[in-house]
């Protein structure tokens, strides 16, 4: 028998052929505004790892940190659009979905349990729901932010303590109302002004989580961590529906599966971070106060109902009977 000739061009052939088999049958494109160094993007990388071994390499994920593929926004309007498929997202969601404003409301979780309680719970379940049907993204995991506190040049403890400081809030309404409500000056600031504001004693005082006190060096210009704890709130993981249900069913398994191994993997380094953060904040100078979180949440009551729709509020007030 007379084997045939083997030439070059079918050996291409057949090389393309064995290259093409071995690529993923799918690639996620997989945006978000935190650097490598963030915890974000630490559990991205693990949701990536889980997924690509998992799928045996059927799923290919792409990470585009540092907002690569644009703003938060401009990240789910490419989802929407077919160009990207994942990114982190909070309570911008709640431009499609009104629930997801409850992700950003003060006082509306009077601790971490409470937040896990209603996240995790009837009520979170509603929330994605919502998520998911006005804005076509689906939630794949959660992860819980480090909760606001106010810094100041004077011990804060009690709502009384705060007549006529001086605080910057970001351009939030409800946070402006919220802050007046308990007797501050608030002032809408750009992030980016905050430092050079306290410095120059435009401001008395600004709130935020410990990660963004630690980096931008507040420190140097604010002797006190009062554990206002006015805002606790959580971040989404989300995948374009579309793109999720293109997927065969063993595949959206394997999607899923390495969310939830995401999900336990932030949640440790979070913890580990939250005690970092305040043993970095103590050991530069600041002193950590308790504040009357009770009177707080009472006297800002007012102001936070006046800001809800009918909607939000009846989900505000199941999150409160929990």
């Amino acid at each position: 028998m007379i084997k045939p000739m083997i030439t070059s061009a079918v050996l291409g052939v057949a090389l393309f052929g064995a290259q093409a088999a071995t690529a993923a049958d799918y690639t996620l494109k997989f945006g978000h505004l935190a650097n490598e160094e963030n915890i974000w993007h630490q559990a991205a990388e693990h949701f990536k790892s889980k997924v690509e071994e998992n799928s045996d390499g059927r799923i290919e994920v792409e990470l585009y940190p540092n907002e690569q593929l644009g703003d938060e926004m401009d990240v789910i309007d490419s989802i929407q659009l077919g160009n990207a498929d994942m990114t982190i997202t909070g309570e911008s969601l709640q431009n499609w979905a009104p629930k997801a404003a409850m992700m950003a409301v003060p006082y509306a979780f009077r601790d971490s349990e409470h937040l896990h309680e209603a996240v995790e719970g009837e009520i979170g379940e509603e929330i994605e729901a919502q998520i998911t049907e006005r804005a076509n993204l689906v939630p794949l995991a959660w992860f819980e932010r480090g909760p606001r506190h106010l810094t100041s040049n004077r011990k804060i403890e009690h709502p009384g303590d705060l007549d006529g400081l001086k605080l910057r809030v970001p351009n939030v309404p409800l946070f402006v109302d919220t802050w007046e409500s308990l007797g501050a000056r608030p002032t809408p600031m750009a992030f980016s002004e905050v430092f050079t504001a306290l410095q120059q004693g435009t401001i008395d005082a600004q709130e935020n989580p410990l990660s963004l006190i630690e980096s931008a060096s507040f420190d140097e210009v604010q002797d006190y961590v009062n554990r206002t704890g006015h805002v606790r709130s959580w971040i989404y993981v989300v995948i374009g529906k579309n793109q999720l249900d293109q997927m065969p069913e063993e595949l959206q398994e394997v999607i899923f599966n390495a969310a939830e191994d995401m999900q336990e993997y932030e949640a440790e380094l979070f913890e580990e971070d939250q005690q970092r953060l305040e043993a970095a904040l103590e050991e530069s100078g600041m002193e950590f106060v308790e504040v009357d979180r009770e009177a707080f949440a009472e006297q800002a009551r007012s102001a936070v109902e006046a800001s809800l729709n009918d909607e939000q509020m009846e989900l505000f007030e199941a999150i409160q009977d929990l």
